[in-house]
């Protein structure tokens, strides 16, 4: 889990292995029913229904990162106050 949020971390990273899935299962079952048409008709098709599922992916990885840019940007400005206020007391 990269969330520190427990709960969060849960269901972001269960939402992740939903989507995964329903890419493989979309691919496959796209590619298997317009198999008959052609090879490159099956190729085609089965990208097409694996789109869904390759955007729920990015968009739940961009979840993730923009969280750890956050808990990054936090622990940054505590950083740059102490070095303020050393500096200023001295």
């Amino acid at each position: 889990m990269r969330l520190r949020e427990n709960t969060l971390g849960f269901v972001v990273n269960f939402l992740l292995g939903s989507a995964w899935a329903f890419m493989l299962i979309g691919a496959a079952t796209s590619f298997l029913t317009s198999y008959h048409n052609g090879l490159f008709t099956a190729i085609i098709s089965s990208f097409i229904g694996a789109l869904p599922g390759l955007i729920s992916v990015l968009l739940l990885e961009h979840i993730i990162t923009s969280k750890e840019k956050y808990y990054e940007l936090q622990k940054q400005t505590k950083l740059l106050e102490k070095i303020y206020i050393q500096s200023k007391n001295k």
